[in-house]
Order: C-alpha cells, then sequence, then structure tokens
C-alpha cells in the first residue's frame, strides 16, 4: 500500500515566457516555433496549502530547456525557490514540483526532464501589473512583459488566448516578453520579445 498523497493546493499570479513567436504554437498542440524550446515561469502564490504548511506569499519559478517539443521529452530544469521559505516550505514546494505530490501541472511537466539541476534558493521581485507585469529571481531569470504592438500603428494590443484543455493555464492575457532571460551554469539563454503570458492559475491535487 502506497502512502496517501498529501493533498496541497494554490492559488497564484503567474508569467510565462519562452522563445516562440508570439501567442507560442505549443498553446495550439503544435511544434516550437525554433523546433526546439527556451521557458521560463513564474508563480507568486497568494494562497496556499500543502497539508498543514502555509504557502502563502511564496515565490517559485522555473526555467528549461527542451531541445525538441516538450511532450518529446529530454529536458532540463533549474528550478528556483524562495529564499525566505521555511524548511518544511521547501520541502513542500520541492515534493509538489517534482509531481510527487500528484497534481497538474507539474505530474506532467516532471515526466519531461531528463536533467534536473541543484534547486537555486533565491529572492523574488514580482511586479504584478496586468500585461507589464515582470519577475526577477536573484541575478539568474529575469522576465519583463508589454502589450504586443500592433504592427502597423505600434498601438498595444489586447490578445487573450482560451485554453480549455490546457494543464498550465486555461486563460491567459497573450503579451511579449520583452525580457527573457536566464544565466546559469548548465542553462543559458536570452530571447526578448518573443511569446509571453499572464494570468491567475489555481491548481490542486
Amino acid at each position: 500500500m502506497s502512502e496517501p498523497k498529501v493533498k496541497w493546493s494554490w492559488e497564484a499570479d503567474y508569467l510565462q515566457a519562452c522563445n516562440c513567436d508570439y501567442g507560442c504554437p505549443c498553446e495550439f498542440s503544435a511544434p516550437p516555433t525554433r523546433g526546439f524550446c527556451d521557458g521560463t515561469g513564474a508563480w507568486k502564490i497568494i494562497s496556499g496549502r500543502y497539508g498543514d504548511v502555509s504557502l502563502d506569499g511564496l515565490g517559485i519559478g522555473f526555467a528549461a530547456h527542451w531541445p525538441k517539443a516538450i511532450h518529446e521529452g529530454d529536458g532540463t530544469l533549474a528550478l528556483f525557490l524562495d529564499e525566505r521559505a521555511t524548511p518544511q516550505q521547501r520541502a513542500a514546494l520541492l515534493h509538489i514540483c517534482s509531481g510527487q505530490a500528484g497534481g497538474l501541472p507539474f505530474e506532467i511537466l516532471a515526466t519531461t526532464f531528463s536533467t534536473v539541476l541543484e534547486p537555486i534558493d533565491a529572492p523574488f521581485e514580482f511586479h504584478i501589473n496586468g500585461r507589464e507585469s515582470s519577475v526577477r529571481v536573484g541575478g539568474a531569470l529575469n522576465v519583463a512583459m508589454e502589450p504586443i504592438k500592433n504592427p502597423v500603428t505600434k498601438e498595444p494590443e489586447s490578445v487573450r488566448v482560451e485554453h480549455g484543455t490546457g494543464f498550465i493555464f486555461k486563460s491567459a492575457e497573450a503579451v511579449s516578453g520583452k525580457e527573457c532571460r536566464v544565466d546559469l551554469p548548465g542553462l543559458s539563454f536570452s530571447w526578448p520579445d518573443k511569446a509571453a503570458f499572464v494570468t491567475r492559475v489555481s491548481y490542486a491535487n
């Protein structure tokens, strides 16, 4: 008999940016724009629990590289944990993000990585402001967003993606990632002015 899984859930503001063109074909079950995926994301947990452990107010983020489409696997993952987390909170976040606690999106994402770098404890600086949101995680991860501009008038566009079967988000504002930069040993890239999304998500197992 396996141990029953600890119940967890969180509601969070979520920022995502990658190397695909605006809109990101991966959201439409199509191959990534450049044939591979360099992706980043960060959650600012508004309210969350792992059993009796509160996760309120914590940040968690990732940077990843997949040599082909995400579902084809062989990915490399770097996970960023809020340096303010207690040992119990840190252990809870690691258990959730490893997929071992069950629940989407992590139990699917975890199966796509063959290399997982040592988790990084770092300060998170979130600025949640709709299409102009940003996050900085120590000196290793920077994501900053702005509205997609109309190519003719240069006026800001308002674009949403509704993805009813999406497992990372169901609905999001599609924006431009004016900065999408990761600087780590073993994982380093910069893809300005590519696909990005901002939304609020609710997860649970």
